[in-house]
């Protein structure tokens, strides 16, 4: 790649603004028919076109949502949308474009170097900034301030060259990420207004104009947003673009975002089945009236409800010398105490926590049993208890033990189908186990079988 401005001049390079460069990249994704936006799930037909249409304009915008909604995994995503690399002025804290240069030191280098001008070049994945509002977060840290070491070194308070940039200057040509912008001080907040709207930026009240090229973009919780009333008017309107965005709105997509983003204990086998309960978990804990919908219910609360599951089955395998351990439905109750946290409760439910999740994890796994087995003929697993037999389960049994206690059963393969259309992961003993201990959960739920539970034990009877 060119190292030299002259160089850089003869290869036909044409310099395009941030915005400019994400809108011509973003149509070229979208006529290719590339996905625009790796690894989001379940936004498609929702967020994703009004987030096209605010790039498209040129906008800076607010993505506004509750929390886990998978916010600031969108805003990452649009880093993807620049040009793989860049040509900078080599050494320029702001990273002018050697064509543009807008500080002063670039500036003075590019009339006395001319053609010779030295260009670096920055890739796609160090132009993105990101930063967490808090409330001691200062104007210094995001715009930059006076560094004391190099007004000792002899230079005067008015030389632009004392000026130590802030996070935002640095991602000059870049996309820069202001997380939770209503946890941003009033007083703070008012640093940015220039950069939203004249592009610049101020320090310390003398003038320092510094044209900046940057996209904005900034997360926030409604409840802050709106009701609470913690960011300033003038900065709400100097956004081009609000996007509200939302929890998956259905199951499949509760599903698929989970699967793709949890990370669950090496070795362990995960069934569908038992994700599915966690994720219609996951939505009915959301849609509680016990639950204060205000601060919602994370998407990862499913993440790490899932691989909680997944380090329950291992601890079993650990303890029961298992080799190949697969989750079974005694490994779900754990969640309750694991995920407790998470959530916050109404007052009035207040001692109840436990009992509320509870329920609520026995609903989930009663509806995932009748759209998984719901026809499934389960006729030669009740006749099992026809003569008083019982099977036990729990968090010690093995899989192996499980299936000694149940013995040959008619119409296990079939059961096996119905939960694994993938035959190398159903074949499995462990595979088999689950998917039998998970019947015999259906059938307790739906009162067809009764069960006792004694510590980590738990007896399936008639």
């Amino acid at each position: 790649m060119p190292s030299t401005l002259g160089a850089l001049r003869a290869s036909g390079h044409a310099y395009r603004p941030v915005k400019h460069e994400v809108r011509d990249n973003l149509l070229a994704r979208m006529r290719a028919g590339e996905d625009r936006f790796p690894g989001i799930v379940g936004f498609d037909e929702t967020v994703l076109p009004q987030v096209e249409r605010a790039l498209l304009a040129g906008h800076d915008l607010v993505l506004l949502g509750e929390r886990g909604q998978g916010k600031t995994r969108l805003i990452r995503t649009i880093s993807a949308l620049l040009d793989e690399w860049t040509p900078v002025v080599q050494g320029c804290p702001v990273n002018d474009h050697p064509y543009e240069p807008v500080c002063s030191r670039c500036r003075a280098l590019a009339a006395e170097a001319g053609d010779d001008l030295p260009v670096a070049w920055w890739h796609r994945d160090d132009r993105y900034g990101e930063k967490l509002a808090t409330p001691d977060t200062a104007v210094g840290d995001l715009i930059g301030d006076i560094d004391p070491i190099k007004l000792a070194e002899g230079r005067s308070l008015g030389d632009p060259e004392t000026v130590h940039y802030g996070l935002v200057p640095r991602s000059n040509r870049g996309v820069f990420c202001l997380n939770e912008l209503p946890d941003l001080a009033a007083r703070i907040q008012v640093a940015l207004l220039n950069v939203l709207e004249e592009r610049d930026i101020q320090i310390r009240g003398y003038a320092l104009r510094l044209p900046l090229d940057v996209l904005l973009v900034a997360s926030a919780n409604p409840e802050d947003y709106t009701n609470r009333g913690r960011i300033i008017t003038p900065l709400k309107d100097r956004f081009g673009a609000e996007v509200r965005t939302h929890y998956p709105l259905d199951l499949d997509e509760e599903v698929a975002l989970v699967l793709q983003e949890a990370d669950p204990v090496p070795g362990v086998v995960v069934p569908r089945h038992l994700v599915e309960i966690v994720a219609r978990f996951t939505r009915l804990v959301r849609d509680s009236s016990s639950v204060d919908d205000r601060s919602g219910v994370s998407a990862r609360f499913a993440i790490a409800g899932v691989e909680t599951v997944a380090a329950s089955a291992r601890r079993r395998a650990a303890l029961t010398g298992e080799d190949s351990p697969v989750a079974r439905v005694c490994d779900l109750p754990p969640i309750v105490e694991t995920l407790q946290g998470k959530v916050e409760f109404e007052v009035g439910e207040e001692g109840r926590e436990s009992e509320v999740l509870a329920h609520l994890l026995r609903r989930a796994t009663a509806e995932t049993f009748r759209r998984t087995l719901g026809g499934a003929d389960l006729s030669a697993l009740t006749e099992l208890f026809a003569d008083g037999q019982t099977v036990e389960s729990g968090e010690l049994v093995s899989g192996a033990e499980l299936l000694r206690g149940v013995g040959p059963l008619p119409g296990l393969a079939d059961l096996i189908a119905r939960l694994s259309p993938e035959e190398d992961t159903g074949e499995t003993p462990g595979f088999a186990a689950s998917a039998v201990e998970f019947a015999l959960e259906g059938l307790y739920l739906n009162r067809r079988l009764s069960k006792d539970t004694v510590r980590d034990r738990t007896v399936y009877r008639t």
